[in-house]
């Protein structure tokens, strides 16, 4: 191995700053070809920390000058640290450094985009603007002035309120901002450049009114309006639920094409990639406009859940993204579909989280070591840390969370604390005991459980007894897990008095219900109150049953899926060894009757439920996954509800017809899903008139949503020869083209198709005037996109595409490139032949000279 093996940082290492930040006054001196930083500190030791010399983080920096209250000050400076020695208890240090943001690829820091000067420094981007303290438990207030030519950048903000602003000569001119709220580094902000803005105002609770604006890319004002509203509404939703008033005179977003990430919390100067902003009916779709409303509201929600009060250190991130996650899902339900989002939350749990427990990144939710922070901004810190918090909802109540939301604002406001502070106010609030329930916080891994149900006639009684395990934790103590359960007699009638949330707090323990008359059905894990896999031994009647009366959503949901993949993966067997499945008619007519009451259950949930169990899903409860046999019995399975339920598809397809304008409410969205999914599932049939029918819908769709949703199913279409989807996806690009966002879902419908030839298209693609390695967005959309294709990207020529885009990406963007690497973490749950090709090709990537911290330490994990 030729790269140095980068230092790990440890959670037990952890010491407070031996110096403090009061106060920073920034001056951007923004030129063609650099910019100049100039920074003022008033700084003091720590009391605290026994006394040592001032070590300053920074990254590609210039540095110009550097003075103690006015004078030179000896100093010793590496590329990353800046060391000063002798200094005394309380001085104003000040640099003078030059950045390069035009040549800054990495886009952490200050970078250049299209429309101007953007930042991003979560987690450790402040230290490639300037030297500076940059952790998040130094918490500083601070003012910056921004100095640009007028033409060119005629907007410059930065977080807080405007102080001042007036020309300079040579059409330059300036602009001064002051936050009045103490913060980290990590949530600084500055932008310059040409952009529209929308403003608007919200008054709050006690009569305030806040300053809205929305700023974007000239000519695409026409799609802010939704983000807007669904700013005003979270203001609003967190003033109802959680008391919370937003303290700001001015609240800003800005988009930007160019972001390694979804949005960015920046106190009042939200930083958003423009996926999660510009929304239009004909250019986003149901799933986009939902998205907008979760991810403006996240940001929202972190100016008190991240900002007022913020991390301790870098492995306190789930104290902040967890629970604010949380705060976004529980939004989205009240603003959308409740059942439907529950649902859609454990399945990206379980396609994305499940797997990341089970391989070589997993991780507790609050890490006990890391080598490059960017890399544990994964599903398990925020997806799983949302369920962590769900559960401590569960425990004490919705009454009881909020009280103790209540005295973890009411010690901490304007600290940087860690999760045991959070866990201590809810346990003080309510009275919970919540010490082994830490556990949730240190293990890694997915815990199991295994319940056993015992009907006893003689005594009226019904046992059920629960074992967990969890073979990635570091012992075998046990977790406390709720598990909300509930019992059915066989017609479906819940049985009353039997609903309730089991405490499993030992290894194996038994919980017994009274006065059951006849051996009941159980639904375990109801909403699914833990994050856990549970193994029952249902009957596919007893699934059946469920799935028909079941009263709590989800788990009628999850009735069946657990059908669904019980045959797709005896299926997979079957189809290993030459043998053709079997599919029972009970599914079919249970799908059948799914359709018959969706006018009752709901179109959305109808549309969940006859979605088939995703293939990465599948693989994790296969020893060694056969991609071709799984992906071959899924679509084997689709192809025969297909055939036998083709008139209730067609009869459907055709009642749930748009018959007004379009809106992106919950209910027109369940309708458009559903009939989607007819359309999808009509299309397995592989004829003339499905292919036909698919086309028509593209060309007559008056909104995205419909229109994405026939060039997928018809992207995905097997035929040699199917000119409907040729032109369709020639005709999709010539007319989006110049609007990126369509065209990365163009990019996706090809790089996720099950196609044969999908490797060869998303190579030629890469080519394309469509695609820019140098995007993030066009990088998810294309690349990480067909590393997410099980099928697909699971061959040797899959792994070598994939690692020499890693090696094309690390040194541009290692965060980006990282992120595409974890495309092999479950390589080790493959044949022994693909785990030889993709070993090779992860020897490649790690043996690259100078190889990035970010993607070593990935390829070192996976590889073992």
């Amino acid at each position: 191995m030729k790269t140095d093996t980068p230092q790990t940082v440890h959670l037990k290492d952890y010491t407070a700053p031996a110096y403090l930040i009061d106060t920073v006054d920034l001056d951007f001196n923004i030129e063609s070809g650099g910019t100049t930083v100039s920074a003022t500190l008033a700084m003091r030791r720590n009391p605290a920390v026994q006394a040592r010399p001032l070590v300053l983080d920074g990254e590609e920096l210039e540095t110009l000058s550097v003075t103690v209250n006015r004078k030179n000050w000896p100093k010793s400076e590496t590329p990353s640290s800046l060391t000063l020695s002798d200094l005394p208890d309380a001085f104003t240090l000040e640099t003078v450094v030059r950045i390069d943001p035009d040549k800054n690829t990495r886009l952490s820091g200050m970078y250049r985009s299209a429309d101007g000067y953007f930042t991003q420094c979560e987690a450790q981007g402040f230290r490639r603007i300037t030297w500076f303290l940059d952790r998040p438990d130094v918490m500083s207030t601070y003012t910056a002035t921004l100095h640009a030519d007028k033409t060119t950048y005629p907007v410059l903000l930065a977080n807080g309120n405007p102080v001042a602003a007036g020309d300079e000569p040579g059409g330059r001119h300036w602009a001064k901002w002051a936050d009045p709220f103490k913060k980290p580094a990590y949530l600084f902000a500055v932008v310059a450049g040409k952009l529209d803005v929308l403003r608007d105002t919200f008054r709050t609770a006690s009569g305030r009114d806040v300053q809205l604006a929305i700023y974007v890319e000239p000519g695409k004002l026409d799609q802010c309006p939704h983000a807007m509203a669904a700013l005003q509404k979270s203001m609003k939703w967190d003033e109802e639920r959680f008391g919370l008033e937003c303290d700001l005179d001015h609240y800003m977003i800005v988009a930007v094409g160019d972001f390694n990430m979804g949005a960015m919390e920046n106190k009042g100067l939200n930083i958003f990639n423009t996926k999660y902003v510009l929304a239009r009916s004909d250019v986003a779709t149901d799933v986009d406009f939902e998205n907008i409303d979760r991810v403006v509201a996240h940001e929202y929600f972190h100016n008190w859940t991240g900002n007022r009060v913020t991390c301790r250190d870098w492995f306190q991130l789930s104290l902040k993204e967890g629970l604010t996650v949380f705060r976004d899902q529980e939004f989205g339900a009240d603003l959308h579909n409740r059942q439907t989002a529950r649902i859609r939350e454990v399945r990206g749990l379980r396609a994305a989280q499940f797997p990341e427990d089970a391989g070589p990144m997993a991780h507790p939710i609050r890490p006990a070591s890391f080598v490059e922070i960017n890399n544990f901004y994964t599903s398990t810190v925020y997806e799983k840390g949302a369920e962590v918090i769900r559960m401590i909802q569960t425990l004490i109540g919705r009454d009881g969370f909020r009280a103790g939301m209540d005295e973890y604002f009411r010690r901490h406001d304007g600290q940087a604390v860690t999760c045991e502070d959070f866990v201590a106010a809810m346990a003080a609030a309510s009275g919970f005991d919540f010490t082994q329930f830490m556990r949730w916080y240190n293990q890694p891994g997915t815990p199991h459980v295994t319940v056993d149900g015992f009907f006893d006639a003689e005594s009226k009684t019904y046992t059920l007894t629960c074992t967990q395990t969890n073979p990635r934790a570091s012992d075998d103590a046990p977790t406390l897990i709720p598990i909300r359960v509930a019992l059915f007699a066989d017609n479906g009638d819940l049985l009353s008095g039997t609903e309730r949330t089991l405490h499993l707090t030992a290894t194996t323990q038994s919980f017994v219900f009274n006065d059951i008359a006849a051996e009941p059905v159980p639904s375990l894990l109801r909403d699914f109150s833990a994050p856990v896999v549970l193994d029952f031994d249902y009957t596919p009647e007893q699934l059946t049953l469920l799935l028909a009366h079941e009263s709590d959503p989800f788990n009628a949901w999850e009735a069946g899926q657990r059908l669904a993949s019980t045959l797709i993966l005896d299926a997979t067997a079957a189809i290993a060894a030459g043998q053709s499945p079997v599919w029972p008619d009970s599914f079919v007519n249970a799908a059948r009757r799914l359709l018959q009451t969706q006018a009752e259950r709901g179109a959305a949930f109808v549309a969940e439920a006859l979605t088939l169990p995703g293939e990465s899903t599948l693989a994790e409860a296969m020893a060694i996954v056969d991609p071709d046999a799984l992906h071959a019995a899924r679509n084997a399975l689709r192809r025969h509800l297909a055939e036998q339920l083709e008139n209730e598809f067609a009869s459907l397809y055709v009642a749930l017809a748009p018959t007004g304008a379009y809106t992106p409410s919950s209910a027109e969205a369940g309708r458009r899903a559903l009939r989607n999914v007819c359309l999808a599932y009509l299309l397995e049939l592989d004829t003339e008139a499905s292919r036909q029918l698919a086309f028509s819908q593209f060309n007559s769709a008056d909104n995205m949503t419909d229109q994405f949703a026939a060039l997928s199913a018809l992207a995905n279409v097997n035929a040699e020869t199917c000119p409907q989807r040729e032109t369709a996806l020639a005709d999709f690009y010539a007319r989006w083209q110049h609007e990126a966002l369509v065209v990365d879902k163009w990019l996706t419908a090809q790089s996720t198709s099950r196609r044969p030839d999908t490797l060869a298209t998303v190579k030629a693609l890469t080519t394309h005037p469509a695609f820019d390695i140098t995007n993030p967005n066009k990088v998810y959309a294309l690349l990480r996109a067909f590393g997410a294709n099980l099928v697909r990207f699971h061959t040797a020529e899959g792994y070598a595409f994939i690692a020499d885009c890693v090696l094309q990406l690390h040194d541009r963007n290692p965060q980006v490139a990282s992120r595409l690497a974890r495309s092999f973490d479950r390589w080790k749950k493959f044949d022994a032949d693909r785990q030889r090709h993709a070993r090779i090709a992860l020897e490649h990537i790690r043996d690259h000279v100078g190889l990035s911290r970010d993607v070593l330490e990935v390829v070192s994990k996976a590889l073992g």
